[in-house]
């Protein structure tokens, strides 16, 4: 190690105290971390591209500093999935340095990394007060059966009012609208669940019967008086 010339000649003088990192919470444990294996947790977060055209949500479990498990979840242009394929194969098995330090490709992608990063270094993360933490795994129980995202779309112009395309149900295919032509209920189809029955050699027809749901006031009794196609009319 080289000195600069002033600190070569200057007097040295002993440390004093040396309290050590500050403990953080950490799968039940109060944890003082000095090393990258001395970190567990389980977080999620969000990350976007410089343009802000997509968005990414990273799920990670780690357990001794490595990374057990990751959930990538993207919205935004079709580059991003590509990128996501890519990051489910790099980030498991890396260390979380490693993995703050690796291109994940998508900027988005980048961006999640470092903000989980952040939470799980510094002892917030989703299982910090759980005993042992969450099993490897636990990030697939947010998709909940049929192993689909939980996703949002919805779409509305002044002129014509809100439309209601998917739901954390699934696929919306019709709106009830009450009397005022307010939006009163909708029905949807769990795409996750349709495909299993496909898979399973169910009847397309019957498939979708079985999966297609309703929510809110979709009935005469109840106060709808209008169905609209949510995408065609």
């Amino acid at each position: 190690m080289t000195y600069s010339h002033e600190v070569e000649h200057m007097c040295v003088v002993k440390k004093g105290p040396n309290h050590g990192p500050a403990p953080i919470p950490e799968e039940g444990r109060w944890v003082k971390s000095k090393e990258i294996v001395d970190i567990s947790g389980l977080t999620h977060g969000v990350g976007w591209c410089a343009p802000q055209q997509g968005a990414c949500k990273l799920t990670l479990n780690v357990k001794e500093g490595i990374i057990q498990e990751a959930l990538i979840e993207t919205i935004g242009c079709s580059g991003m999935t590509h990128s996501a394929a890519m990051a489910s194969e790099i980030l498991p098995g890396k260390t979380i340095l490693e993995a703050l330090n690796t291109d994940l490709v998508c900027d988005a992608i980048n961006t999640a990394m470092r903000e989980l990063f952040l939470q799980i270094v510094y002892g917030r993360t989703q299982s910090a007060f759980s005993e042992d933490g969450l099993p490897v795994g636990a990030g697939l129980e947010d998709l909940g059966k049929g192993l689909r995202s939980q996703v949002g779309t919805m779409y509305g112009t002044l002129a014509k009012g809100p439309r209601y395309l998917e739901m954390a149900e699934g696929y919306i295919t019709r709106i009830a609208l009450d009397k005022n032509d307010e939006i009163c209920g909708y029905e949807f189809v769990h795409m996750g669940k349709f495909m299993d029955e496909i898979k399973k050699g169910t009847d397309a027809n019957e498939a979708l019967k079985k999966v297609t749901g309703t929510y809110g006031r979709f009935t005469a009794e109840t106060g709808a008086v209008k169905f609209i196609d949510p995408r065609h009319d």
